[in-house]
């Protein structure tokens, strides 16, 4: 884990070992009263704290209902803590904790980002949109990513909230991926309509801008979990496209085709199932981009030392990270 943006966080919660006692900041994610096996001792507090290298369960053992109403939604706190293990993982024995003043930390630390650098990777972005050859997609794709509004969201945006490219900069970094991937697709396959594809690509996830909130936490908006980013996204297009009267009405109709079915079937959440052949390419490029993120990520959260992950509930297995390196006994023992 790289240096914090603000010298006071603290350690990160990944750092943290049993037996250590510090004091950091942290996002305060869930918080929920439990009550004591013996009800007469009242309740205790869970909280569910996170920075950017994950997150750890804690535990308020006194004073935990004035805790409850003073730590609100949406906010960074300041923990006085002692780490100790609990059913062979780490958990947070809280002493102290406080909302924390504005000026105190810094957001960057608190919430997992890609690891590329967001400006070269829209200037990358940008070289992509250079490429569209198209009048009418290269005039559709400019009404969103020249509006400056629109970029700052776009770059800073997850992809999701934890299945793939769950960080900030997630759906860029996932965009990025899906365009070289697409690449591949159409040298192989270059009766697809290329320019078509791309720029279904661009704006297949549009409507994740809407879907997310991610200020304090990665989490749904009203409208994500009632609408769903799939639609958002549609109705987003079709906003765009109504300021173009002259944009072919087979062209809309084959992109919005494109972009509504990707997610390939309707149990996935997906309106439609492909019925074009850049509908199922897409539907393909995403599903291996989002994979291939989520089991890189889970593998790089396995326990240093150890073959196997845990387990993912959300790929329902353990994946292989690979034997550790064994160190060679004949050149320990000549260093010896």
């Amino acid at each position: 884990m790289s240096e914090a943006f603000n010298p006071n966080k603290g350690p990160f919660l990944n750092n943290i070992e049993a037996g250590q006692r510090f004091i950091g900041y942290y996002a305060r994610r869930r918080k929920q009263l439990e009550p004591f096996r013996d009800p007469s001792k009242g309740f205790f507090l869970t909280l569910i704290l996170s920075d950017r290298s994950g997150q750890r369960l804690a535990r308020v053992w006194e004073g935990a209902e004035n805790t409850y109403q003073e730590l609100e939604e949406g906010q960074v706190v300041k923990i006085d803590g002692e780490a100790e293990e609990y059913l062979d993982r780490i958990q947070i024995r809280t002493h102290r904790v406080r909302p924390a003043a504005q000026n105190e930390f810094d957001l960057r630390d608190m919430l997992p980002a890609s690891e590329r650098d967001p400006d070269e990777m829209l200037a990358e972005l940008h070289k992509w949109l250079d490429m569209i050859s198209d009048p009418n997609l290269s005039q559709l794709l400019d009404h969103f990513f020249k509006d400056d509004e629109f970029i700052s969201e776009f770059i800073t945006v997850p992809a999701a909230r934890k299945v793939h490219h769950a960080y900030i900069g997630g759906l860029l970094e996932h965009v990025l991926e899906m365009l070289s991937v697409t690449e591949s697709v159409i040298k192989t396959y270059p009766q697809l309509k290329s320019d078509l594809l791309y720029t279904s690509v661009f704006l297949h996830d549009i409507g994740k801008l809407r879907q997310f909130t991610w200020e304090f936490d990665i989490d749904y908006s009203d409208e994500g979990r009632l609408v769903g980013h799939i639609p958002i996204t549609d109705e987003m297009l079709m906003h765009a496209l109504s300021e173009f009267p002259d944009f072919p009405a087979e062209l809309s109709l084959e992109l919005r085709h494109i972009i509504l079915s990707h997610h390939g079937r309707y149990e996935w959440g997906s309106p439609r199932r492909p019925k074009t052949p850049e509908a199922a390419a897409l539907h393909y490029i995403d599903n291996l981009s989002a994979q291939v993120n989520r089991f890189q990520t889970v593998i790089g959260s396995t326990q240093p030392g150890k073959n196997w992950s845990e387990y993912d509930s959300i790929l329902r297995r353990h994946l292989y990270a690979g034997r550790p390196e064994e160190s060679n006994i004949e050149e320990d023992s000549l260093e010896n």
